[in-house]
């Protein structure tokens, strides 16, 4: 049965995904709806609010008041880095355990890639004594070391993948031409990862961007403090200006929102590919 050349099967896939589509969006306008708000008006009945008077205000107090700039720069700088470690390592290790032979490649890439399975929160502990005995508690390597840790074993799996793909006859040929290891890695290898390594490079922004567990861990003074502090700016011992707080999450979010409508399709085919070639 067809309904103006659409199918009924069609028609009720259209409508499920219409739903998860409104499902997944709704926190978003939630968030933006509330952060519009006076913090009087959140205590009312009903998913969202219709604000009296749309303070946007609340953005300016969160920009200033919340040291947003400051923190922003860190989260920036601390993501940024640990994106182009985990691409430089992932290469690397990727090529160490598909292109050359040796006795435990396979051994060492299995448990690099059991990183997968181990919540970055349950080193808390560990890490902490490690950082304090070390003096790294309250520095950027506090921070960027479980970071790079944690994404890695997500990098090489991906990487491999790719890798495994490319022909050896290229770089035979490039060995012939008279390249050396280093020069084939990033002259002849690298150049045919570009969907592998974007979307490690996005994969790796999006999960370390929001972390806040580690950072209110290891971090006290707001040298190196990332975004998710700016909340904490707005929160008191007997009350907490909620509505700027909202203001808050929706400015942090919004960097990760926009790098995800725009390389979406970069993240959706690297993982599709990757999942096909492992």
């Amino acid at each position: 049965m067809k309904i103006k050349n659409i199918t009924v099967g069609g028609l009720l896939l259209w409508i499920i995904l219409a739903a998860v589509a409104v499902i997944q969006i709704f926190p978003l306008v939630w968030l933006l709806d509330f952060s519009l708000a006076s913090s009087n008006e959140m205590f009312t009945n009903g998913l969202l609010i219709i604000p009296k008077v749309i303070k946007w205000d609340n953005y300016i107090k969160a920009f200033v008041d919340g040291h947003f700039l400051l923190y922003f720069k860190n989260s920036l700088l601390i993501n940024v880095l640990a994106v182009l470690l985990v691409l430089v390592i992932s290469v690397m290790m990727a090529f160490a355990c598909t292109r050359m032979h040796w006795k435990l490649s396979g051994l060492v890439r299995n448990l690099i890639l059991l990183g997968m399975m181990i919540p970055i929160h349950a080193t808390l502990l560990p890490n902490y004594v490690i950082y304090d005995k070390l003096r790294l508690t309250d520095t950027m390597w506090a921070l960027l070391i479980p970071y790079i840790a944690f994404s890695l074993p997500q990098g090489l799996f991906l990487t491999c993948s790719f890798m495994e793909s490319i022909p050896r006859e290229i770089e035979e040929a490039a060995l012939m031409d008279g390249c050396g290891i280093y020069r084939i890695i990033v002259v002849v290898i690298t150049p045919m990862l570009k969907s592998s390594l974007v979307t490690v490079s996005i994969m790796t922004f999006l999960n370390n961007w929001n972390e806040f567990m580690m950072a209110s861990t290891y971090l006290s003074s707001p040298k190196w403090k990332t975004l998710p502090f700016s909340v904490l700016e707005f929160t008191g011992l007997y009350s907490s200006n909620y509505a700027v707080q909202f203001a808050v999450m929706a400015l942090t979010a919004a960097p990760m929102v926009i790098i995800y409508v725009i390389l979406n399709k970069y993240i959706t085919k690297g993982v599709a590919m990757g999942a096909v070639k492992g």
